[in-house]
């Protein structure tokens, strides 16, 4: 509701000074231009974030000064600190990457936001830039038109730069306009008051914009302009700095827990930062001037010169951040806790920034499908057979387990399915099927997310069959006919045996030793059908049997070969080992 209502109040005022100061309106449509170029990169460079820019992402994690470094490259190269955070935030959900190789990522965003700076300072104020932007403007819609995603991509960049550029030569012409009305250098404050007023000034601006680049662009080419003081300046890009972390805050509010660090960890770091670059303003402005005569930067060029103290803050940051990166992330940790207990039915690994990328949206669904299959599936397939869990995970052997298992546990499968299954399997469905519509998938990642799919539907076909032989399970449990108590305690066991492996699988080193026993349980359940039947029929030649019980047996026969069938098959699909952490484009 505030920020709705800051919204608005904002709108207005902005109205009021266009109609009231005509002469602001080219420096607010150059704000304007800019910012929707920014948006145009972010877009064309997301066409392209698919495949190779994940795989880079993730790969450059293991190592925090891999992950530093190729943050800062990424975010230089794409103008856009906000898409590198998404996908941080979207792998760290998704368990693709630990918290400290997403931390080092959004620290080396923070550096390669200093790359605008010297964009605009380098390139876009010292060339007729419009003559530039109109070329990639008139390329870029043309790209942009195209059926082809990899060619709208790469007409939205280059839009994108086009209106960049456009953007920064139309505040230079506003402001250079402006000036012959209000010399906004009166307004100069000296000294370290200053420091801080201007400080406070480029976090209101920040805060308004919602993107540093623009602000920093926009005192660029105030400070081209004459308009500002070279030592206001530097205030403003420090409060720039510290603005953005408010963006990234705000955004936070309404995302998951791995958003909340990242967006902490973005507020610490900007914050201390920020400190440090105003208590040491005048000795950073002086090793500015020391390294701007070695590398031939004139004395006058403040615009360079400012964008040399914003990259010395900002690497200076980094370089206090990184001793500390560990405490940061345990303290992150412990303040954002995930929901410890959270109810089965409610998904915890599937939510919307996740579904931004292939890689992560898939990593999601596998794991809120393992985690449906290890703690309701198989806790109501144990229970079914009136045997507890425990018993199964335990070393104990499965011919005692059964013997002393005979106590009716009163499982009510139909219930448990309707409290424990049915809502977290329509939401994981729901998810696969608008990942498949929603994102740009390849051959692989497209079947990846059928076989999660065909997996939770066994799931639920898993519970249909156990449901319909509990029946007879618990009928049959102490039997004074101890023919078909030893025979449901047959079926008993060899389902038992087949969760122990299961469990044994997903959870032990040893995974081909036991994928080599699924295999040959799976081939025993095919063949099962037509021997037991045949055992079914001996029973009952002999007179040791009923007719109703021998009619139990075999229909019971055939859901305990389908139940172990499906339940390997699921163990196959969600634990093989084609299952990787990334999955990559084909």
């Amino acid at each position: 509701m505030f920020r709705k209502s800051l919204f608005y109040i904002l709108l207005l005022a902005l109205a009021i000074v266009l109609i009231y100061n005509p002469n602001f309106k080219t420096i607010a449509a150059g704000v304007a231009i800019l910012l929707f170029g920014m948006i145009m990169l972010e877009e064309g460079f997301r066409v392209f974030t698919k495949g190779p820019l994940q795989n880079l992402l993730k790969k450059a994690t293991d190592k925090l000064y891999k992950s530093i470094s190729v943050g800062a490259f990424v975010t230089a190269l794409i103008q856009s600190s906000s898409l590198v955070s998404v996908i941080t935030i979207s792998f760290i959900s998704a368990g693709l990457i630990s918290l400290a190789g997403g931390l080092g990522l959004i620290f080396g965003a923070n550096l390669g936001t200093t790359a605008t700076a010297w964009l605009v300072a380098g390139f876009g104020l010292k060339i007729k830039i419009s003559a530039l932007a109109m070329p990639m403007l008139i390329f870029g819609i043309i790209f942009s038109f195209q059926k082809k995603t990899s060619l709208k991509g790469i007409g939205n960049v280059l839009a994108g730069l086009g209106f960049f550029f456009l953007g920064v030569h139309y505040m230079k012409e506003g402001f250079d306009v402006f000036k012959e009305y209000i010399d906004l250098t009166q307004y100069a404050v000296p000294g370290f008051l200053g420091v801080i007023i201007y400080t406070g000034v480029g976090i209101l601006i920040t805060t308004i914009l919602q993107s540093s680049s623009a602000t920093l662009a926009l005192i660029l080419t105030a400070l081209s302009a004459g308009q500002i003081d070279y030592e206001n300046a530097l205030a403003l890009a420090i409060g720039a700095n510290v603005g953005t972390t408010i963006t990234a805050v705000l955004g936070s509010l309404s995302s998951n827990v791995a958003g909340k660090r990242l967006a902490g960890a973005h507020l610490i770091f900007n914050v201390v930062t920020g400190l440090v670059a105003l208590a040491f303003i005048y000795p950073l402005a002086n090793l500015v001037n020391i390294i701007s005569d070695a590398i031939g930067i004139s004395t006058t060029d403040y615009t360079l010169k400012l964008a040399l103290f914003h990259t010395i803050f900002n690497l200076i940051g980094v370089l206090l951040m990184i001793p500390f990166i560990k405490y940061l992330e345990k303290m992150l940790l412990r303040i954002f806790k995930e929901k410890e207990e959270k109810d089965i039915q409610e998904p915890k690994y599937l939510n919307e920034s996740i579904l931004e990328f292939p890689a992560s949206a898939i990593s999601a669904l596998r794991k809120e499908s393992k985690y449906l299959f290890k703690r309701a599936i198989f806790e109501i397939v144990a229970h079914a057979l009136n045997i507890h869990l425990g018993d199964i995970k335990s070393d104990l052997k499965l011919k005692k387990i059964v013997k002393q298992s005979h106590e009716d546990m009163h499982t009510n499968v139909e219930e448990l399915y309707y409290r424990k299954v049915k809502t977290i399997y329509g939401e994981i469905i729901k998810y696969a099927t608008t990942a498949q519509s929603r994102l740009k998938l390849s051959n692989r990642q497209n079947n990846r997310i059928s076989e999660i799919i065909i997996a939770n539907r066994k799931m639920v076909e898993i519970i249909r069959d156990v449901r319909e032989l509990n029946k007879n399970v618990t009928y049959y449990l102490d039997s004074d006919n101890e023919y078909i108590s030893k025979e449901y305690d047959k079926f008993r066991k060899k389902i038992a045996k087949v969760l122990r492996v299961i469990y044994l699988f997903r959870t032990q080193d040893e995974k081909e030793l036991y994928y080599s026993k699924l295999i040959v349980l799976k081939d025993e359940a095919k063949n099962s059908m037509r021997l037991g039947n045949d055992s079914i029929n001996k029973l009952i030649r002999d007179g040791l049997i009923t007719v109703e019980m021998a009619s139990s047996l075999v229909n019971d026969n055939d859901n305990v070969n389908d139940t172990i069938k499906k339940l390997i098959q699921v163990a196959e699909l969600l634990y093989g080992e084609k299952d990787s952490l990334l999955e990559k484009a084909s």
